[in-house]
């Protein structure tokens, strides 16, 4: 799926544990591969806990398919990993455009304050209820 798993750690040496998945540089690889990326538990088919239920089903909500969703429970370094460049203690994590946004309760925060569609329109990502409120307005 993310060939920045599968590709070398770059010039990182040895000093950070060889830059594996929980390397600094490898999360940060994964968090700028896409313009969408979420650190979860489960996967988006098949989420293994309610908040990360929450958060892709808000992304859903919005209508964005497209983006790279990273089970924590597969690789408990990057699940350490994340919480470090974050500095943020719980999964899940969002990030949009290489920034991290937050979890579930500032992603449900911009969900209902109008936020998340201006921030996916920076990112070229027209949210799917624009177009419900269209169709609402039509009625």
């Amino acid at each position: 799926l993310s060939q920045a798993a599968t590709a070398g750690g770059g010039d990182s040496g040895g000093a950070e544990g060889g830059g594996g998945s929980g390397s600094r540089e490898a999360v940060e690889r994964l968090v700028r591969a896409h313009p969408v990326v979420v650190f979860m538990k489960g996967s988006p088919a098949q989420p293994l806990c309610g908040f990360s239920n929450a958060v892709v089903q808000i992304l859903r909500l919005h209508g964005v398919e497209d983006y790279r969703a990273h089970d924590v429970l597969q690789d408990p370094d990057l699940r350490q990993g994340i919480k470090n460049y974050s500095n943020w203690p719980t999964i899940p994590q969002v990030y949009l455009n290489g920034e991290f946004v937050g979890g579930c309760d500032i992603l449900l925060q911009m969900h209902q304050n109008g936020d998340l569609v201006e921030e996916l329109k920076k990112l070229g990502i027209r949210s799917a209820l624009l177009d419900a409120e269209k169709d609402q307005d039509k009625k």
